[in-house]
């Protein structure tokens, strides 16, 4: 029997060094920073930043993970690669390494049917020893897992959830119908202004870019929810969502949360992609990260 993953996953950010090298006790830092605060993990995700790091760095950053948690929280790695076979050869080199689960975006560029979604995943979790979930994210990849495709892949034996970044109650309530009467497949909530709502649905956990930042307040929302608290959870969230709406006014995840990361002092260096902020912006992210840790 696996153990079931509950409560906060922080998606952890990737830190790089000034030349933007692969900063690997930059990582153990955070990774001590969300043990303390009680979180478990996922890495390389988006806000991991998968889709800039080489396999060779993802196998790294995973192994990292695993290592410098040693046991104390659950880690989930995420494999998606654009191509069945990528996916399956990086998720065989990651599960070696011990991860609890292992998470699938959808491919992107291509758009694909249902069908192809179902044989994508199930080749996957055939391939596969370490448990699997699907992960949904349409704004990013442009393919969307629908709710009974889910249910459909529920019933493949190594398939044991969904995370979905939908970013809408509309998405996550319909994979929580589609889980319903399913022993062993959990939704996993993705969007931070939602995490409340879903442990409240019935989410097992929530995966959250937002912990980089505000690690105790995000554990908050389900500390305060698992011990029947559920004014104080809503109170937690209400807090969190003020955080995020503030910062993705000025940029959205993952760079938005990196910078916030730097202003903190946190030695995490930038983000690889394509972006920039001016110094107007960055004061931005300065105030309100003051105001939301105050």
């Amino acid at each position: 029997m696996r153990n079931k993953i509950e409560g906060v996953l922080t998606a952890i950010v990737t830190p790089f060094t000034d030349d933007g090298d692969l900063h690997l006790p930059g990582l153990k830092r955070q990774l001590q920073r969300q043990l303390a605060a009680g979180n478990g993990i996922f890495c390389g995700g988006t806000n991991g930043e998968f889709f800039v790091l080489t396999e060779e760095e993802k196998v790294a950053v995973t192994r990292t993970c695993v290592e410098e948690v040693a046991g104390r929280a659950p880690v989930v790695a995420h494999i998606g690669e654009i191509s069945t076979r990528a996916t399956i050869r990086l998720g065989k080199q990651v599960e070696a390494l011990g991860v609890d689960a292992v998470s699938v975006i959808t491919p992107w560029f291509v758009p694909l049917t249902q069908a192809e979604l179902i044989s994508h995943y199930t080749a996957i979790a055939d391939a596969l020893s370490v448990p699997v979930f699907l992960y949904n994210i349409p704004a990013r990849t442009g393919n969307t897992i629908e709710p009974q495709t889910a249910r459909v892949l529920a019933s493949h034996p190594n398939i044991i959830g969904i995370k979905d970044s939908a970013g809408s109650y509309e998405s996550l309530s319909g994979f929580l119908k589609a889980a319903e009467g399913i022993d062993g497949f959990d939704v996993l909530n993705g969007p931070d202004s939602l995490i409340h709502q879903g442990f409240v649905e019935g989410c097992s956990a929530c995966i959250s870019g937002l912990a980089n930042v505000a690690p105790e307040a995000i554990n908050a929302i389900w500390t305060r929810f698992h011990a029947g608290d559920i004014d104080g959870s809503r109170q937690a969230q209400e807090g969190v969502t003020e955080l995020r709406t503030s910062l993705y006014k000025v940029a959205f995840s993952p760079a938005a949360v990196k910078k916030a990361l730097q202003v903190m002092g946190e030695e995490v260096g930038e983000s690889r992609y394509a972006v920039a902020f001016d110094a107007q912006q960055t004061e931005q992210i300065r105030q309100i990260v003051t105001k939301s840790l105050q």
